[in-house]
């Protein structure tokens, strides 16, 4: 049906409803026809609908979508409906001789409210029960009776999302909310419940409804979800929304960071602010992983200008154009830069010419494996790169040089952890001389970052599998991409020159166990994806050291932030390796960077 024609029946509908509604209740209030005047009902009910209108058009009654309908709708009813009988009373009273037919005119009230209000609810009842049934949505258990499940349940009950999910009930831990009802749903038990319920209730589908939840609780419920063996979905963390207001279309599916169980990373964001705000930040590697997530941290602070700064074209690109998109109405100036790290003239131009105040240094090849079988390309980026950028930064006075390290370069085994080593003694020797503050930041593996095991196992299990795993007792820490830059930001502004920061990784994870929680999160188990042990490759540790407490400054600088012990480092070696690598074979090569770490053992760092 037209809109026209939609109003026109609603129009003649209503009128008709408000005309008998005044001459009912003049007749339930005044059985005797003599107690009340015909002429003066007539004029009252003519009144009446006059104002009604008037006020249906300043609430825009006749704009909603009834179907909808919900407390702020009725609202809008009782106002309209109220303010038109009262102004029917006033006029009455001067029509009538200053009298008002008081009883008359609040049942009058009463009639207008049921019919008006209760013809737009029972159409709203009607189209969901016989109109539009869907009986083929899914069975679906919101856990979380709070405000952001009410609003979830809202949504999947009154047909605002075309989602197929039907809300059978809730689960919640709130003893007050136990056997309570929320939009008619009950509240079926608490979430140690989670596994009988939803057997009890043939549950087909989960939805994690708790923004505000801290992530060891948010672990427990998803390992029971995952005992399920049902579809789960969540909300987003709260920091992670922009308002507070939830929506079906902001669920996603369950990811491995959800079950990590690390607290959330509070930052100091006064500090930052007055490190970043109104400064020029560089970035290298601002394509990258972690480049590209440094890069959107610190737009929250309004830099006067960004320089992304990296090799791949494509990759600069796009987090070009994701930041002109998402801050494209802020000052900042986001200025792409194609570059290599390696090509020392081009990047003294860059930092000549746009005086950075702060260089964040995350360029690097990463790939453990792959960098055993190409240690001359190790040592041009992860040594020679990082001296070009460090030396720039001297000459042209930057204020901050932060280094974004690995836990691989403690007792490095392999030639990455090895390179990443050689990177943090050239900015250690740099610090004792110069008058910029030089200082590197070290964390583990991060979650989803290219090259890491997460999408590799993602793409395993899309195509049916199976998962490679390399030993059943390979154990790694793992941060998430946001928690990593925002502490590497965090560091940043504690610099007094020459530390190493070390990142609190929380406790390590066996890699079989995660394959083991993305198989489970994906919906299936390991008896339709099979994990397979391909053996340790070339380079890899068993498992990241942890230094002995002896080696770390005791007290965090800051949450999360520790400082490593480090003494002073002989930068010879490091020159010598970089005027006579690209005379030796790889496995003279692999020899040279060990030898230079090895030399330098007694310079203890930690992790916490």
């Amino acid at each position: 049906m037209s809109y026209r024609k939609r109003l026109i029946s609603l129009i003649l509908l209503d009128s008709l409803m408000i005309a008998t509604a005044i001459f009912l209740a003049a007749w339930v209030v005044y059985p005797a026809r003599s107690d009340w005047d015909t002429n003066i009902v007539c004029f009252s009910a003519i009144g009446l609908l006059i104002f009604h209108f008037i006020y249906a058009l300043i609430f825009k009654l006749y704009h909603k979508i009834w179907a909808y309908a919900s407390v702020k709708e009725l609202k809008a009813i009782i106002y309209s409906v109220t303010l038109a009988n009262l102004s029917t009373a006033v006029f009455q009273y001067f029509i009538n001789d200053f009298k008002i037919y008081r009883r008359a005119m609040l049942v009058t009230w009463l009639i207008h409210l049921t019919v008006i209000g209760g013809s737009r609810f029972i159409w709203r009842v009607f189209r969901d029960h016989y109109i539009n049934p869907n009986p083929n949505r899914k069975r679906t258990l919101i856990i979380g009776a709070g405000d952001a499940g009410a609003m979830i349940a809202r949504q999947l009950t009154n047909g605002q999302t075309d989602v197929d999910l039907n809300p059978i009930g809730f689960v919640d831990d709130d003893p007050m909310k136990q056997k309570m009802h929320v939009f008619n749903l009950p509240v079926l038990g608490t979430t140690e419940e989670i596994e009988a319920i939803v057997e009890a209730k043939q549950i087909e589908h989960i939805i994690i409804a708790i923004p505000s939840i801290r992530n060891g609780e948010l672990k427990a419920i998803i390992n029971r979800c995952n005992n399920t063996a049902k579809k789960v979905q969540i909300l987003p963390k709260l920091e992670d929304l922009a308002t507070g207001r939830v929506s079906v279309k902001m669920l996603r599916n369950i990811d491995v960071e959800d079950v990590l169980g690390r607290p959330p990373v509070e930052l100091d964001i006064d500090a930052i602010s007055t490190y970043v705000t109104d400064n020029t930040v560089m970035v290298t590697g601002a394509g990258g992983s972690i480049g590209s997530e440094i890069c959107r941290q610190l737009m929250r602070f309004n830099p006067s200008r960004i320089l992304l700064v990296g090799h791949g074209e494509f990759s600069i690109y796009t987090i070009e154009k994701e930041l002109q998109k998402t801050y494209g109405h802020t000052t900042t100036e986001i200025i792409p830069l194609i570059a290599d790290v390696q090509d020392r003239d081009r990047i003294f131009n860059i930092v000549k010419q746009y005086q950075p105040w702060i260089i964040y240094h995350a360029a690097a090849h990463k790939h453990v494996p792959l960098m055993e079988y190409n240690p001359h390309e190790a040592i041009k980026n992860n040594v020679i790169g990082t001296k070009n950028v460090a030396e720039a930064a001297d000459v042209f006075n930057v204020h901050t040089f932060v280094l974004v390290s690995t836990d691989k370069a403690v007792n490095p085994t392999n030639v990455m952890g090895g390179t990443k080593r050689i990177a943090e003694m050239i900015i250690q020797d740099l610090a004792t001389r110069s008058k910029t503050k030089f200082v590197a930041v070290r964390f583990g593996n991060v979650l989803g970052s290219r090259g890491s095991v997460i999408p590799l196992f993602k793409e395993q299990i899309a195509e049916g599998g199976p998962v490679t795993v390399t030993h059943p007792e390979m154990t790694r820490y793992f941060m998430t991409i946001p928690e990593a830059t925002r502490l590497v930001i965090q560091a940043g502004t504690l610099a007094n020159g020459g530390e190493i920061f070390v990142l609190d990784m929380g406790e390590p994870v066996k890699i079989v166990d995660l394959a083991k929680n993305m198989i489970n999160l994906s919906g299936y188990s390991t008896d339709d994806i099979e994990i397979k042990f391909t053996g340790i490759r070339p380079g890899e540790k068993m498992y990241e050291e942890l230094l002995n407490k002896d080696e770390i400054h005791p007290r965090e600088v800051y949450e999360k932030i520790y400082i490593g012990k480090t003494d002073q480092v002989d930068i010879n070696p490091v020159l010598q390796l970089i005027d006579t690598f690209e005379q030796f074979d790889n496995v003279q090569v692999k020899d040279a960077i060990m030898d230079i770490v090895f030399a330098e053992q007694k310079i203890k760092t930690s992790i916490s």
